[in-house]
């Protein structure tokens, strides 16, 4: 064999270094700087400007009226704004209903159709429904069925005068609202852990019934440890969709906050009262809410991870 066959030329060489060409330079900027260009003009700036201007007063007009108002905000929400603790009252009663109800039923409906139960298929598609409609829409076919002129009170052959208030009532129109949520989450939660469960090994299951475990232990010390990274996004899942809601409250009521919540006081109070930023500081509120459990959680998860 020559020399000339064996070794590389310098041509060769040149063109297995040069990983990207400069078009594939010029494609990867387009698809990787224009998503991360939007991405910071449209969640990190506006959520850093929100943090600073939660800290002053201003009329949302011109930026030279802009004037700094320290803790101000925060001190009027916790101390002057009873409506305040009300919200974080009905955002609990939330959370714990998608946490202790909504999400258990979710989970129970994924591993009864990844046993393919009889109707599966229909109880599969009669729950991933109203996953892909938004909140909005939830709320507007939700509204129509159970306002006073609506559906529901229809069909009882109720006049309007005698018709069930279902969201005007307070004694139980937080639990309509919760129902009507959770008609969303529980397929929601069903999607992502039917997922996780597709992806379990069989063979983990028929060692547990060789060994003689019941369906329950099965599940529990198997199915649901080995399903530990989709646990994690179901809370993490669980927490924003609770707190976040706002679509399907702002539909049925409007901006009268028949229902209060901390999104719809986030709305209502984005410029304030008295040219105050209390709409910012409200935003600001409702992310810490979110984030803080979301963080300490994962955390935790880590550190067992590495231990």
């Amino acid at each position: 064999m020559s020399v000339e066959t064996a070794a590389p030329s310098k041509k060769q060489v040149a063109r297995r270094r040069r990983f990207f060409s400069r078009q594939d330079k010029i494609t990867l900027g387009f698809f990787i700087g224009i998503p991360t260009f939007l991405h910071v003009m449209l969640v990190w700036f506006p959520a850093i400007g929100t943090i600073l201007l939660s800290f002053t007063y201003w009329t949302g007009i011109r930026i030279e009226d802009i004037t700094w108002a320290g803790f101000a905000n925060y001190e009027n929400i916790f101390f002057n704004t009873p409506i305040f603790w009300e919200a974080l009252r009905v955002n609990t009663i939330w959370l714990a209903w998608f946490f202790f109800i909504a999400t258990p039923l979710g989970v129970l409906l994924a591993y009864q159709i990844d046993r393919e139960i009889r109707g599966h298929k229909f109880y599969q598609s009669a729950y991933f429904l109203p996953v892909v409609l938004s909140l909005a829409v939830t709320g507007i076919i939700w509204n129509f069925l159970l306002r006073p002129d609506g559906f529901v009170n229809g069909l009882l052959g109720l006049p309007i005068s005698e018709a069930i208030s279902f969201f005007g009532d307070d004694r139980y129109n937080i639990w309509v609202i919760l129902i009507m949520a959770s008609w969303r989450h529980i397929g929601y939660i069903m999607l992502l852990y039917l997922a996780g469960l597709k992806a379990i090994d069989s063979a983990l299951r028929e060692a547990a019934t060789i060994d003689g475990a019941t369906e329950w232990q099965t599940f529990r010390k198997i199915i649901f440890p080995a399903m530990k990274p989709v646990n994690i996004i179901v809370i993490v899942i669980t927490i924003i969709e609770s707190l976040r809601a706002f679509d399907m409250i702002y539909i049925i009521y409007g901006s009268s906050g028949g229902l209060p919540i901390l999104g719809v006081l986030v709305f209502n109070n984005i410029a304030g009262e008295g040219a105050s930023m209390k709409g910012a500081a409200y935003a600001v509120i409702l992310f810490l809410l979110s984030i803080v459990p979301i963080i300490s959680y994962l955390q935790q998860q880590f550190k067992e991870d590495v231990k």
